[in-house]
């Protein structure tokens, strides 16, 4: 359960086990989102987060205005959210959880190095790169490439950071962007749709996807919207608004920096 509790920390959620199942409970008159208020720069309460913007665009499809039941992401989020039937879909919700049903995916994205474009490490595209070594590397604690890294001999290191908090008061990932911006970390590896957006405007950051990794856990992960267990129809509709939109879907997460690959995780998506 790590690995899959890590994304759904970073893409959204990470929720406890729930009360009893409740169904039949969709608006037909909005769309009604369950999201964090501070989970930038995917869903904040000024609606500047890309989640934000995909919400809006599915709300203009289904010709109905979007509304928010906001909780912080964390222990309990699904149970009072989506299934106290407040809201009908959470946004960016990791595929193969089984606290919710998930529709088809509607992006894959990557984990990646972000590191300073002028530095020692700005040509490291794999985690196994001896140039890592002795280098102090940001990496959010439990999540998968801090797995590899650890195999790789990098634990001494590596600088953690814990993504489970409450991020109205603190934002870590920032923290570790920040700190490869001042000097303090060469390099972050972090969540493509956490760090992209953060650093695509930096004149002295880039993000490198991680494309290369051949052991250890995967790299790249498929991002669905979750709905209620029971709501069949309810999924089928919203798949078939991914499949008919799919390039308005992608031109939104490019324009906010968010690194789309295949659904293989073995090249990007232009």
């Amino acid at each position: 359960m790590g690995i899959l509790r890590w994304l759904m920390a970073a893409v959204i959620l990470g929720a406890a086990p729930a009360a009893a199942q409740v169904a039949d409970l969709r608006s037909t008159t909005q769309f009604r989102v369950c999201a964090d208020p501070a989970n930038a720069p995917m869903s904040t309460r000024d609606g500047t987060g890309f989640e934000n913007r995909l919400a809006q665009a599915f709300g203009e499809w289904l010709g109905v205005p979007v509304t928010y039941t906001w909780f912080p992401s964390g222990m309990g989020f699904i149970a009072r959210t989506l299934r106290a039937g407040d809201c009908d879909v959470v946004m960016g919700y990791a595929q193969g959880d089984e606290l919710v049903q998930n529709t088809n995916h509607y992006y894959t994205s990557v984990f990646g190095i972000v590191t300073r474009r002028d530095g020692d490490l700005a040509g490291v595209d794999h985690l196994t790169d001896p140039a890592l070594k002795d280098h102090p590397i940001g990496v959010i604690a439990g999540s998968p490439p801090a797995t590899i890294m650890a195999q790789a001999g990098l634990a001494k290191d590596m600088r953690g950071a814990d993504l489970f908090v409450d991020r109205r008061v603190k934002d870590p990932v920032g923290d570790l962007i920040a700190g490869v911006k001042d000097g303090t970390l060469d390099a972050a590896v972090l969540w493509g749709p956490l760090a992209g957006p953060r650093v695509k405007d930096d004149p002295d950051l880039q993000f490198t996807p991680l494309l290369k990794e051949t052991s250890g856990p995967k790299m790249f992960y498929r991002i669905t919207m979750g709905v209620r267990l029971p709501e069949q129809e309810w999924k089928r509709q919203l798949n078939s608004l991914i499949r008919r939109h799919q390039d308005e879907i992608h031109a939104i997460l490019r324009d906010a920096g968010v690194p789309l690959v295949d659904d293989y995780g073995k090249e990007l998506i232009q």
